[in-house]
């Protein structure tokens, strides 16, 4: 069953309330590191780390005459700090200091629950490699049958995929590690460089080296590529779960509740509704990551064209790549996994899966490569219904000069392909960046 709980836990991170509650920590940090540099009175960073306080519905009503929300935001914080020292909040600072600042650590809250879902991701993948590592299955191409393979090392290369994802996400998580507090066109004209270093390190942060007004944008778009990779990965998990689901092929299906119900018109339907779900949530995504990459060349200094796109595409990207990654986890997790099918489709191939194998022999016995491929694809293409290749062979009179019949029946054994699967599934691979180094340990998720 899916963990409803994720996807409330993501959404609290993106809400209004934790939006300035993560803006007051940065205007805190400032205060308090302002006070150390004896920039403000001490006296007044110790009201504003104290007192500081905001109600959203104080700061809309502010709002509604200043049109600002940062500045309204702002004069919230005055207010219950008082006059006497409520006006060293913000001081020598710009709106995009703090807006900038506030979402890396919001980015890294919503971060580390990603990064615990890959991890669960991954952990039911494994199981699911193991346990079929050895269950034999048609590998296709084009859609056609191509050579036999398992189901255990054709979730290895989703695996390994999503792992790679890891890598990139990780990365793009350590870019956006960013404080921005250089004033306001990043000259540190108000305020000197030192204080954007010491709050960096009081909040987690590295400082931007140049910035504009603003974190310049490709850091976000780095992040929004890695989190359209990750539905990409997902997507092509989905997609290949859903032909595998398809009537005539019927080697997995997903899991199917008591009193769910496939259609209204068809009793009968078992649809891959979750996979199907995944691939369109995947489109969106892609969607969003265009938005960012649209956001990277502002004007000048800054513009305020790409706010407005911002406050859409991070809460709904990172809620929906939480909540698809959730539910790929419920959907491998129910997994009907059908083996005896999958010999069965096997085995309909006519003992064509065998060809490449086929010629190989035939070069070793001494025949050209053409030859050989002449030969084997007259074969191949002569078969009706009901034949199969191995009798062809055995009966052919060209191939019988070269091979003997226990070496035709050697070479039709799908368990000959066992041994290099089982070398590679033996070390699955793992992401070269480390994880704790960049974010911090999640605590378990409260069910």
């Amino acid at each position: 069953m899916i963990d409803r709980y994720t996807r409330v836990e993501m959404g609290r991170v993106w809400d209004e309330q934790n939006r300035f509650s993560m803006m007051k920590k940065v205007e805190v940090s400032v205060a308090v590191v302002q006070a150390r540099m004896r920039l403000i009175p001490r006296a007044a960073a110790e009201s504003i780390s104290k007192k500081a306080k905001f109600q959203l519905q104080r700061i809309n009503e502010i709002e509604q005459v200043t049109k600002h929300d940062t500045m309204a935001f702002v004069q919230s914080l005055m207010e219950s700090v008082g006059a006497a020292h409520g006006k060293y909040v913000h001081f020598g600072l710009t709106s995009s200091d703090v807006v900038d600042t506030s979402l890396s650590l919001q980015i890294q809250q919503a971060g580390t629950l990603i990064w615990q879902d890959l991890q669960d991701l991954k952990k039911v993948m494994k199981k699911l490699i193991r346990d079929h590592a050895t269950t034999l299955c048609l590998g296709r191409t084009h859609g056609m049958a191509a050579e036999p393979t398992t189901f255990g090392y054709k979730l290895a290369g989703f695996y390994s995929e999503i792992v790679r994802c890891e890598d990139r996400f990780l990365q793009a998580m350590k870019a956006n590690q960013i404080c921005k507090l250089s004033g306001a066109v990043g000259t540190f004209s108000s305020l000197p460089s030192e204080l954007e270093k010491k709050v960096a390190l009081e909040l987690g942060l590295q400082p931007e080296p140049f910035a504009t007004q603003v974190i310049p944008r490709d850091r976000h778009a780095q992040l929004m590529a890695s989190l359209a990779l990750i539905l990409g990965a997902l997507e092509r998990l989905a997609v290949e779960l859903r032909h595998l689901q398809r009537s005539e092929v019927n080697e997995v299906q997903e899991g199917f509740s008591r009193g769910q119900k496939g259609s209204s018109a068809m009793p009968h339907k078992k649809n891959p509704i979750s996979s199907e779900n995944i691939t369109g949530l995947s489109r969106l995504l892609r969607g969003y990551m265009l938005s960012s990459f649209e956001n990277v060349p502002l004007w000048h200094e800054r513009d305020i064209s790409h706010s407005s796109v911002e406050r859409v595409i991070f809460p709904d990207a990172f809620i929906l790549a939480d909540y698809a990654l959730v539910r790929m986890k419920s959907v491998l997790e129910g997994l009907v996994v059908n083996p005896k099918r999958m010999l069965e489709n096997l085995e309909a191939t006519q003992g064509l899966v065998y060809s490449s194998h086929l010629l190989l022999r035939l070069v070793e016995k001494g025949l050209t490569r053409e030859e050989a491929y002449f030969h084997v694809q007259r074969l191949s293409h002569s078969l009706g219904q009901g034949d199969h290749l191995k009798k062809a062979l055995q009966k052919d009179k060209e191939i019988k000069k070269w091979m003997k019949p226990q070496e035709i029946e050697d070479l039709f054994q799908a368990k000959r392909y066992l041994r290099s699967i089982k070398e590679r599934l033996k070390v699955l691979p793992e992401p070269q960046e480390k994880a704790l180094q960049i974010l911090k340990k999640p605590k378990g998720r409260k069910k």
